[in-house]
């Protein structure tokens, strides 16, 4: 199953009087690169959440909001921090004697610095148990929002591998074209050659043909594709078969990608027949608008 890069999860949960709000997105970036954004006490959950996030998505730049609000008629339990409150009191009085400065310290000024407030402690022998308390709840919101995420990631992958498959079966109807047109090539190249050669003929010259038998014998040569049109039906099975894999494939189909327009371009190089290449713009149209699906495709 295909799986784009591109989704959105979320979740909430509630827990001692806080309201937490998971959000999940993902879009396309080249590894897996996941981007943390919730309150700093939590900092301690990082690596354990990213492990969990990196478990469910290897493909794309997942940015993963966790919010903490207390729930209305809940009031955090806060107290002050007189020591700190002290020292920043002093550290202004010093200040106004030593340089001579004018002002005063207010309790607004005062609230705003840093460590003034802070939440009670918890006696010792529960604050283990409530670290771990908030960790499993943080593993279980995040997941209920990643499951949001790959589920939307699924959808849209779906019909990504739809699309691309039927471009593909585009691809091989061209294919089949091509196919067919490839031994005229030289007969059509042999019949205008004695056409042009019998125009031009005025007497002054004998046709030799053994000399336009060998000039037939190097373009048949020159212009043989049959090597690029098996492997060309080669990569179209690969990528048929890669679009139903259980694992991220986006960067397998974008290389298969890669080589069939090596080889469309090598065809249309050693094509001298109009319908060929015509045939070959075709295909390379159809091929750019294949590998800007894939650009989606985990």
């Amino acid at each position: 199953m295909s799986f784009s890069m591109t989704g959105y999860g979320q979740s909430a949960r509630h827990f001692e009087g806080y309201k937490l709000e998971f959000e999940v997105k993902s879009v396309n970036h080249r590894y897996c690169e996941v981007v943390l954004r919730m309150p700093r006490e939590w900092t301690c959950f990082e690596d354990a959440l990213r492990r969990t996030v990196q478990r469910y998505v290897k493909r794309g730049r997942i940015d993963v909001y966790i919010n903490k609000e207390a729930e209305d008629g809940t009031s955090p339990l806060v107290s002050f921090n007189h020591h700190a409150v002290s020292a920043y009191v002093k550290a202004a009085q010093d200040l106004s004697q030593q340089y001579g400065l004018d002002g005063t310290l207010t309790v607004k000024d005062l609230l705003s610095l840093p460590d003034v407030l802070h939440s009670p402690e918890q006696p010792k022998q529960n604050e283990q148990d409530d670290l771990n308390a908030w960790g499993n709840l943080l593993q279980e919101g995040l997941i209920q929002a990643l499951d949001g995420l790959v589920l939307m990631r699924s959808q849209e992958g779906k019909h990504l591998a739809t699309d691309v498959e039927q471009r593909l079966i585009k691809l091989q109807t061209l294919h089949a074209e091509m196919t067919k047109l490839a031994p005229s090539v030289v007969e059509d190249y042999r019949s205008k050659l004695k056409q042009r050669l019998s125009e031009l003929n005025d007497g002054s010259f004998v046709f030799d043909e053994h000399k336009f038998g060998m000039e037939i014998a190097i373009f048949a040569d020159r212009s043989n594709i049959d090597e690029e049109l098996i492997r060309l039906k080669s990569h179209f099975e690969q990528c048929k078969g890669l679009l139903r894999a259980d694992e991220p494939v986006g960067r397998k189909l974008d290389f298969l990608i890669q080589e069939m327009n090596r080889e469309v371009n090598t065809i249309g190089s050693k094509a001298n027949h109009l319908t060929l290449v015509n045939r070959v713009v075709e295909m390379k149209a159809e091929l750019e608008k294949i590998r800007e699906q894939l650009a989606n495709i985990e």
